[in-house]
C-alpha cells in the first residue's frame, strides 16, 4: 500500500510533463495539422539550456528554454514547414529527418553519454510521499495551462491565433497575417517544448534521445484529449501518467508501454474523436 502510494506524485508528475509536451503538440499538432516529430528534439534544447545555465540560476533556465527552443521552432517552420502546410504526411517525414539531424548535433556539442542538472537547494526535500521537484513540475504545468488559457481568450493575437486554426481562409479575408500567426504558433508550441525539457532535468539526466522517450506518449496525450482541446489535453495527460506510474510499478518499464497502448486504443474505439470534441456550426 504504501509503494502504491508513493506511485500517485511520481505519476501526476509523469503526467505534468506530458501536459507541458502536449500543450506546444496542441496548436502544432492539434490545430494546425503538422505532425511534427522535430518537437522531441525542442524538448532536448531546453534541457541542455538548463545544463549550461544550471550555474546561473534554475529560474533564469525556464525563459531562456523557452526562447531557445521557440526560435527553433520559428526558424523551423519558416524555413520548412510552411512550404508543407495540408501535407501531414509530408511534415512527418521532413521533421523526422530534422529530429535526426538535431540528435547529431547534440552529440557533436555534448557528447553521447547522458549528462545530470543539480537541482538547486529549495528543490530538495518532500512534504510526506511528495517530493519538492515534483511538486514544482506540477506547479508549472498548472500555471502553464492557466497562461495558455489567458492568451488564447483573453488577448488579441490568442483570438487571431484561434480564428486561423479554425478558418484560415476567412481569417485572412478579415485582414489577419495568416503567416505572422502560423510563425508565432509554432514559437509558443515550440517554448513550451523547451520548459517541458526543463522539468525533465529535475527527474533524470539529459542525453541526446532525451524527447523520442516522451514525444509519442505526448502525441497519445492530444488525440485521446481532443485535437486542440485543452482541457482534454489536461486530463488525458493525467490519466495517462497515472497509467504508465502504476503500470509499470505492477509490471515492468517495458509491458507498461504496452498496458498504456492498447489502453489508448481501447478507448479510441469507443471515442475516435477523443474526450472532448470541437463543436461547430457546420452542416456537414
Amino acid at each position: 500500500m504504501g509503494g502504491a502510494l508513493n506511485q500517485l506524485p511520481i505519476g501526476l508528475s509523469i503526467g505534468a510533463v506530458l501536459l507541458l509536451i502536449a500543450l506546444g503538440l496542441t496548436f502544432t499538432f492539434g490545430q494546425m495539422g503538422v505532425i511534427n516529430m522535430a518537437h522531441g528534439e525542442f524538448i532536448m534544447a531546453g534541457a541542455y539550456t538548463a545544463y549550461l545555465l544550471q550555474d546561473v540560476g534554475f529560474p533564469i533556465a525556464l525563459p531562456a528554454a523557452f526562447l531557445v527552443a521557440g526560435l527553433m521552432g520559428l526558424a523551423l517552420e519558416r524555413v520548412a514547414i510552411r512550404h508543407f502546410y495540408g501535407r501531414p504526411l509530408d511534415t512527418l517525414l521532413l521533421t523526422w529527418g530534422v529530429s535526426l539531424v538535431l540528435q547529431q548535433a547534440a552529440r557533436d556539442l555534448f557528447g553521447a553519454p547522458n549528462v545530470q542538472v543539480v537541482s538547486p537547494g529549495w528543490l530538495r526535500g518532500s512534504v510526506g510521499v511528495l517530493p519538492y521537484n515534483r511538486l514544482f513540475i506540477m506547479l508549472l504545468a498548472a500555471l502553464s495551462v492557466v497562461a495558455i488559457w489567458a492568451y488564447l481568450n483573453r488577448s488579441a493575437p490568442g483570438r487571431q491565433m484561434r480564428a486561423v486554426m479554425q478558418n484560415r481562409g476567412l481569417a485572412a479575408t478579415t485582414g489577419i497575417d495568416t503567416g505572422r500567426v502560423d510563425g508565432l504558433t509554432f514559437f509558443i508550441g515550440s517554448g513550451l517544448a523547451g520548459v517541458a525539457g526543463v522539468a525533465l532535468t529535475l527527474i533524470g539526466p539529459v542525453g541526446p534521445t532525451l524527447g523520442t522517450y516522451y514525444i509519442v506518449d505526448a502525441f497519445l496525450v492530444v488525440v485521446a484529449g481532443g485535437l486542440g482541446q485543452l482541457k482534454g489535453a489536461v486530463l488525458a495527460a493525467a490519466g495517462l501518467g497515472l497509467l504508465n506510474s502504476y503500470a509499470e510499478f505492477w509490471t515492468n518499464a517495458s509491458l507498461a508501454k504496452v498496458i498504456v497502448f492498447v489502453a489508448i486504443i481501447g478507448f479510441l474505439q469507443f471515442r475516435p474523436q477523443g474526450l472532448f470534441v470541437l463543436r461547430s456550426r457546420a452542416l456537414t
